[in-house]
């Protein structure tokens, strides 16, 4: 077992990519947390669309934005890190200004501005986990991860007080709003841009090169362009995973209003204790789960989810009068395996992917993250109206049976996998996942 990392805040800063990446990080959560939970309102206020129209404009974007990742992912194999990042949040920036720049009523626009809102979403992470597993790595790299994703969602936070605040001036004022954000975006995309992020692509030394017959080369790239036989458990579970992002969004309020008939406070507590508790456990608990192996921990966090919605289907059995209480208590457990999750499934990936391969295999794992979130909603709509055992027993046993999956997935070396000597690039816990070559410009 790994020793427990202890937290310096400058090393925490360097391991994150910097003073002024890390500024861009929080300016790009707060434009983020100012306009995405409310952009639905601003196609029914401003736009004056109809509710379905919007919700539909919405999904197809979402999912539509899913296609750009395998050109993300091999962006990033060719070295790019901090551009990549910058990239994300200036075509956000052509998202806000084709928002602004639709008319009442016009639906294409909307739904173009949403696309490209949603590229700028997905292309993000898998960029920000590159670049962070260049500057860093070994369980500096993990407690960095888990730093950003505390710092966005304390930025995102913070930016939907905001815009609560402004929704009182109605259309005009989230005008104002979805203005300030592309600003926000772009100052973020220039503080990005400014880190001069690059990492030389990895590739095989020339003398082990020599080593691969000429006839096994079209399989060593074929190979090497292909899901890792070790991970396509991993992403197939990660589907699953995903599902726990929205539980304190849609599920819960779902069942605490229609189910139990309980008050919106609530949910909205539910959510804000949810926020208060990732922001505030995210790092110390990663640091904690440094005294165990990533996958060990990714299962742990399927068995935690899994307890939580079995938790949750008990809880609804006990009616409105103790039924809202106990939802808002097992939302705890079910925050606390979101927390281990996040902490150790994106670490786990930077782990197994071999280094010239880093971006694809982020990106293919921000595809099944982006696909999980997609179809979670639809799933969990759909399960509802069938009674607590069918949403939450559905859950919990897929749920464990992706924990199983990915706690029985055996790890091989890359070398074995790509059929090339073991000399050819043996990577210690130090070495990776930093790639070689990586320059950082001051």
């Amino acid at each position: 077992m790994a020793t427990t990392t202890k937290i310096r805040p400058r090393a925490l800063v360097r391991a994150s990519g910097g003073r002024r990446y890390v500024a861009a990080l929080a300016v790009d959560a707060l434009g983020t947390g100012m306009l995405r939970p409310f952009l639905l309102l601003y196609g029914l206020t401003v736009l004056r669309l109809s509710a379905s129209v919007t919700g539909i404009a919405m999904t197809v974007s979402a999912v539509v934005g899913l296609a750009c990742m395998p050109a993300v992912g091999r962006w990033l194999d060719r070295g790019a890190r901090s551009t990549v990042v910058a990239a994300s949040m200036l075509v956000r920036v052509l998202g806000v200004a084709l928002l602004l720049a639709a008319p009442a009523g016009h639906v294409w626009l909307f739904a173009a501005a949403a696309l490209f809102l949603g590229i700028g979403n997905q292309a993000w992470p898998a960029a920000h986990a590159a670049l962070v597993a260049t500057v860093a790595h070994g369980r500096e790299r993990d407690t960095a991860l888990a730093a950003g994703r505390a710092l966005r969602n304390a930025g995102m936070g913070l930016g939907a007080l905001l815009a609560t605040a402004c929704l009182a001036g109605g259309a005009a004022a989230m005008h104002a709003l979805a203005a300030v954000t592309g600003l926000a975006y772009l100052t973020a995309a220039a503080l990005a841009w400014s880190v001069h992020l690059r990492a030389h692509p990895a590739t095989l030394p020339a003398k082990d090169k020599a080593k691969v017959k000429v006839k096994d080369k079209a399989k060593v790239k074929d190979k090497a362009d292909a899901p890792a036989p070790r991970m396509r458990a991993l992403l197939a579970a990660n589907v699953v995973y995903v599902f726990c992002l929205n539980i304190t969004e849609i599920a819960l309020p779902l069942v605490l209003v229609t189910q139990l008939h309980a008050s919106p406070v609530w949910s909205a507590a539910v959510f804000v204790a949810n926020t208060v508790l990732v922001v505030t456990l995210q790092v110390p608990v990663t640091v904690l789960m440094a005294r165990f192996s990533r996958r060990t921990m990714l299962a742990l966090a399927g068995v935690l989810l899994t307890a939580s919605y079995l938790g949750f289907l008990a809880a609804t059995s006990l009616g409105h009068g103790w039924g809202a209480p106990a939802v808002a208590t097992v939302s705890v457990v079910c925050t606390i395996g979101e927390i281990v999750y996040a902490g150790s499934a994106t670490a786990l990936v930077t782990v197994l992917a071999p280094a010239h391969v880093l971006g694809r295999a982020l990106a293919r794992f921000q595809l099944s993250t982006g696909f999980g979130l997609a179809v979670s909603p639809a799933v969990i709509t759909a399960l509802a109206p069938h009674g607590p055992a069918a949403l939450w027993g559905s859950l919990a046993a897929a749920t464990l049976l992706s924990a199983s999956a990915v706690a029985t997935e055996k790890d091989r070396g890359a070398a074995r996998r790509l059929r090339i000597p073991a000399c050819a690039g043996p990577r210690s816990a130090s070495q990776h996942p930093v790639l070689p070559g990586a320059t950082v410009k001051p």
